[in-house]
């Protein structure tokens, strides 16, 4: 495990001497434990009205560019209502990101579990466009050796992800937010992408 959100989220657990344990799982899991009260938390994730009805945010721990990749060969105009029907989507699945695209109409074809299957699914043209936090697509590129300028990219918006704890957890520990919050501060201000 590694990156700026685990690497701020640790620097903020060991300012306030809090024992901690981290698991890596799919996104989908996480939630669902955090949801049903088997996990205290789960980072980095976007706040919305589905996770605020079992969790409460955090202070944003991150805050990063959402863009639209477009693979080589597809002409589209996304600013266009026919592109939603026209383009094949993908996000990656059970997320804010998929679950926005289902939502608006968008043609979703496909059910990725992670960053990576999502890039394989462009870079092969199972899908013509993904959206996708753009550090995390570039992560992925890397690690492909696809050059990161092979897809073109169109910015959607910022996003602050945080930190979401269980509101059961939060209610047994009234103070602990408050307290994460103010730890985490500095860790955002020294905790930088280039470290």
């Amino acid at each position: 495990m590694g990156g700026v959100a685990l690497e701020r989220v640790q620097c903020a657990l060991r300012r306030m001497g809090q024992p901690y344990e981290l698991h890596m799982m799919r996104w989908d899991k996480a939630q669902l434990l955090v949801e049903t009260n088997e996990m205290h938390g789960f980072f980095a994730g976007s706040a919305n009205s589905a996770r605020s009805r079992y969790a409460e945010a955090s202070i944003p721990v991150i805050s990063e560019a959402l863009s639209w990749f477009i693979a080589p060969g597809a002409k589209l105009d996304l600013d266009e209502e026919s592109s939603r029907y026209q383009a094949r989507y993908g996000a990656k699945f059970n997320t804010s990101k998929w679950l926005y695209l289902k939502k608006n109409g968008y043609n979703v074809v496909k059910k990725p579990r992670d960053a990576d299957a999502l890039l394989q699914m462009l870079w092969q043209g199972d899908i013509d466009v993904a959206l996708e936090y753009e550090l995390t697509f570039e992560h992925s590129m890397r690690q492909m050796g696809i050059p990161l300028d092979h897809f073109r990219r169109e910015p959607y918006k910022r996003q602050d992800l945080n930190v979401q704890f269980s509101k059961d957890f939060l209610r047994q520990n009234p103070n602990f937010l408050g307290a994460f919050n103010e730890a985490l501060a500095p860790c955002v201000k020294s905790v930088h992408y280039d470290d």
